[in-house]
C-alpha cells in the first residue's frame, strides 16, 4: 500500500468499510475465464455496487474486462451516468409508464414485460428523437416479474413493431440455482431454451441471451447462453454454501472500526442497554464506534466477535445504534486506536450472516452511508 494510502486510512472515520478493487478486478478475470471469450459480461453494480459504491466498482469492472453493467431501477443508472460511464447499463426493475424520462434521458436499457410501460418508453423516445433498447424478461419459475412463456412472441413482436425501440435482448432468472439440488433449475433453462426456440421460429433476432446469475455461472455452463450477470461473486463472496468453487474468488470488503476507549470494571458490571450482560470476574472493556446505524446488527448482541491484535474477542451486552462493547480481557495493552476486525481477514462475513439468521448479500448492502468507503 502506498505512503498516501495509508494517511488516507489513518485520516478516515474509525469506522470503516475498506474496499479492494484489485480483488473485484481479479473476480472478474477469474469470471472471464470460467465463461470464455465468446461470451459478454454483464457487472451487477445495483445497491451501490452490493454496498462497495456503485462508481468505483462500474470504472473497475469495465478496465478489467466487463462490457455492460446492470442497476435495480433507473435512478442508479442516472448516477453512473452522472459520472461519466458510457458504458450500456440496463435496468432489471419495472418502472411506471410516467417514470420513462428516467431511462430514455440516460441512455439506459430498460426491462419491459407489459404493453402499457413499452408503448410509454416508445412514445417517450420518439419525443426526445432517440432509440430506447429494451429487454424482455420471461417468468421461467422465479414468480416474480416477467412474461409467462407463451405470451413472449406475441409481446416481441409488439417491441419490433415500435418505431423507436430496440430489442436488445431476452432474459430469465434463477431462483434456485444456489441450492445443491439443480433439478428446478435445469426446469428454468429448458423452458427458456424452448421460449429462444419460439422466437426463432417465429424469425425474431435475439441479439443477447442471458441467464446466468453467479450461481450459475459457477455451476451451470449450460444457462450461460451469450452472456452471464454476475453480481456477488465479483464482490468475491459466493452465493451460498452449496455451489461449487470453480472461480477463486477474493473478498473486496473489510468492515472495521477502531477502539475509542478501555475500562477496567469489576465483577457484577452490567454491560449496555438493557444490562443483558453482567461480568463475572474483574474486566478490560473496549468501546468501539460501530452500531446498527452503522450496518452493525443488533441481533449480533451477545453472539458475536471481532478481531483485535489477531485475536477473536466477543462483542458484549446490546449492540447500539452508534456503539458497542467487547472483552478485551485477554489481549495485552490495548489502548483506544487500536484496530478491530468486525469482518474481514480471519473472520468471513459469512460467520456473521450465519449468526443473525440472513446471507452475506444483506450484511455488505446493509453497511450503512455515514460509513466511509475507503479504496485500496
Amino acid at each position: 500500500m502506498k505512503k498516501q494510502q495509508l494517511e488516507d486510512l489513518v485520516s478516515e472515520r474509525a469506522t470503516r468499510a475498506i474496499v479492494d478493487l484489485e480483488a473485484i478486478r481479479r473476480n472478474i478475470s477469474g469470471i472471464k475465464e470460467r465463461i470464455g471469450a465468446q461470451r459478454r459480461l454483464m457487472a451487477v453494480v445495483k445497491a451501490d455496487g452490493y454496498g462497495h459504491g456503485a462508481l468505483q466498482v462500474s470504472r473497475a469492472a469495465l478496465n478489467c474486462g466487463a462490457d455492460c453493467l446492470a442497476v435495480a431501477i433507473p435512478e442508479e443508472g442516472q448516477e453512473l451516468r452522472a459520472a461519466g460511464i458510457e458504458s450500456p447499463v440496463l435496468v432489471f426493475g419495472l418502472i411506471r409508464p410516467c417514470e420513462t424520462w428516467k431511462t430514455v434521458t440516460a441512455g439506459l436499457e430498460q426491462t419491459v414485460c407489459s404493453v402499457e410501460l413499452l408503448d410509454a418508453l416508445d412514445h417517450e423516445s420518439r419525443n426526445r428523437c432517440v432509440k430506447t433498447s429494451v429487454h424482455i424478461k420471461v417468468d421461467t419459475g422465479m414468480g416474480r416479474i416477467g412474461l409467462a412463456p407463451e405470451d413472449v412472441v406475441e409481446f416481441a413482436r409488439r417491441v419490433t413493431s415500435c418505431s423507436n425501440i430496440v430489442l436488445g435482448g431476452v432474459y430469465s432468472h434463477f431462483s434456485c440455482a444456489d441450492e445443491r439440488d439443480k433439478e428446478f433449475s435445469r426446469a428454468q433453462v429448458r423452458r427458456f431454451e424452448e421460449v429462444l426456440g419460439s422466437l426463432e421460429a417465429a424469425g425474431i433476432s435475439v441479439p443477447m441471451r442471458h441467464m446466468a446469475n453467479s450461481a450459475a455461472v459457477l455451476d451451470m455452463p449450460e444457462a450461460h447462453f451469450d452472456m452471464v450477470r454476475p453480481g456477488i461473486m465479483i464482490y468475491g463472496l459466493y452465493p451460498s454454501a452449496e455451489v461449487s468453487h470453480s472461480v477463486l474468488l477474493r473478498p473486496a470488503m473489510s468492515f472495521v472500526t477502531r477502539i475509542c476507549q478501555v475500562k477496567v470494571v469489576p465483577p457484577g458490571a452490567a454491560i449496555g442497554y438493557g444490562a443483558t450482560f453482567v461480568t463475572s470476574k474483574r474486566s478490560i472493556i473496549a468501546t468501539i464506534p460501530v452500531g446498527y446505524a452503522d450496518g452493525y446488527r443488533r441481533s449480533q448482541s451477545n453472539k458475536a466477535e471481532v478481531i483485535v491484535k489477531e485475536k477473536r474477542v466477543p462483542i458484549l451486552g446490546r449492540v447500539a445504534m452508534d456503539m458497542c462493547m467487547i472483552d478485551v480481557t485477554s489481549i495485552p495493552d490495548v489502548r483506544p486506536g487500536d484496530d478491530v476486525i468486525l469482518f474481514g481477514a480471519g473472520l468471513p462475513v459469512e460467520e456473521g450472516a450465519s449468526i443473525i439468521g440472513t446471507i452475506n448479500y444483506e450484511v455488505v448492502t446493509g453497511i450503512g452511508k455515514r460509513v466511509p468507503r475507503v479504496y485500496i
